[in-house]
């Protein structure tokens, strides 16, 4: 039985969420999480820090990690990386062994960054820091470190997954991605596939958007629908998506929406019973994938947390990361990062749905199934109260997601 169904059977039974403590409790281990939790992006990072508690407070109803429990310490960074670097030092202030934190990747990249320094500086005092969103190539390529691990394919991987996955009879479509390093990666990468896998493609316009800015998404909507473009391709996600949908949906723009991020916070509502069968996106997991083994087991974890919160459970890369954490923590028996970061290289576990999930120790990749999936009528969990949810119509085994990596990983001294 996986770790989610042990887990599962303990947590059913739980009446309430786990608080959010603004300091944590010295009887507990702590992971300090950073986190979007106020302006434009706040939606997201709320459904992030639910759904990084539920996987907690599974692990914590199994019994923990080494006799105590995981504690959940978030840190509002406000979507800077300026503000990203202070929630780390409060962490470091606090002691806190484990920095979690769920992109962007502007922001993944500058905690990178820091983490390398302190722990180089200071290495009495080291964090680790594990991604769980930031989705930037680079991130596990020229900027790999040994101190961070990541546990959502990247936006070239997914790049791939959307590519393979375009209809045949697709041969005309248009790009918007957000102006900073994801967006980049991923306008990037998909021109980077279509000439690989699908040269037939034409691309009929390209735009790059200010990231959390466009308020009216009507003039980039009159471009596409006068390009004549079948699909649109995109990397948005937050307010630059829901609005983008949202503007399409509304002045009846008949093309289909291929997107990597379609199933965040607010898109399943923006989209609409108009969506149907017309968006496409790229998950971890969603609720409607059957589990390996135990679906029942599995179907009252997610009817559980469906009754906690009105959007549905749809971060498989967060529950990895907590699982990630976990078993390192007990595979060490120890919180000290360095011990952490050798117990996490080439670990194996399961995922949400009971598959294998292994991190590669050459640049600390994840390697995970992910999934195809459109929106839909006609699925038992629909997404956001909407009545229509995500439907899976390719699967990519963790065999298939991975890409060669350039990583030069400078490794300390043990």
């Amino acid at each position: 039985m996986t770790s989610l169904f042990r887990g599962a059977l303990a947590i059913v039974s739980l009446i309430a969420w786990t608080c959010f403590a603004p300091h944590a409790h010295a009887d507990t281990i702590k992971i300090g999480y950073s986190e979007v939790l106020s302006g434009v992006f706040a939606q997201v990072g709320d459904q992030g820090i639910k759904s990084i508690q539920y996987a907690i407070d599974g692990v914590n109803a199994r019994g923990g990690v080494l006799g105590k429990q995981l504690e959940l310490v978030p840190f509002d960074n406000k979507g800077q990386p300026s503000d990203a670097l202070i929630t780390m030092q409060k962490m470091l202030d606090e002691n806190i062994p484990v920095l979690l934190n769920c992109g962007p990747s502007n922001i993944a990249s500058a905690l990178i960054a820091a983490v390398d320094k302190n722990n180089e500086r200071n290495p009495t005092q080291r964090i680790l820091y594990v991604n769980c969103g930031g989705l930037a190539p680079e991130l596990t390529n020229e900027q790999c470190s040994f101190w961070h691990f990541r546990t959502s394919a990247h936006a070239g991987m997914q790049a791939e997954i959307m590519v393979r996955a375009l209809p045949k009879d697709i041969t005309k479509i248009y790009m918007i991605n957000q102006d900073y390093l994801f967006g980049q990666s991923a306008q990037r990468d998909l021109k980077l596939f279509m000439t690989k896998l699908r040269p037939d493609i034409q691309v009929m316009g390209e735009e790059m958007i200010p990231l959390g800015k466009v308020k009216d998404f009507s003039s980039y909507i009159a471009k596409i629908k006068a390009s004549g473009a079948q699909a649109l391709l995109t990397g948005n996600w937050g307010p630059d998506l829901t609005l983008l949908i949202k503007a399409g949906m509304e002045t009846g723009l008949p093309i289909d929406y291929y997107t990597m991020l379609g199933h965040l916070a607010g898109t399943p509502t923006a989209i609409g019973s108009g969506g149907d069968g017309r968006v496409h996106s790229v998950l971890s997991f969603h609720e409607n994938v059957p589990a390996e083994n135990n679906d029942a087991v599995r179907m009252a974890w997610v009817e559980n947390f469906r009754a906690k919160n009105d959007f549905n459970y749809i971060f498989g890369d967060r529950w990895v990361a907590v699982e990630l954490i976990a078993r390192a923590i007990e595979k060490a028996g120890s919180t000290d990062p360095m011990k952490l970061a050798l117990a996490m290289e080439g670990i194996n576990l399961t995922d949400a749905a009971g598959k294998s999930v292994t991190i590669r120790p050459e640049d600390h990749q994840v390697l995970m199934t992910y999934y195809g999936a459109i929106f839909s009528k006609g699925v038992k969990y629909d997404s956001e109260k909407t009545g229509l949810g995500w439907k899976t119509t390719a699967v990519v085994q963790a065999s298939e997601v991975g890409q060669p990596t350039t990583c030069k990983m400078k490794r300390p001294n043990i």
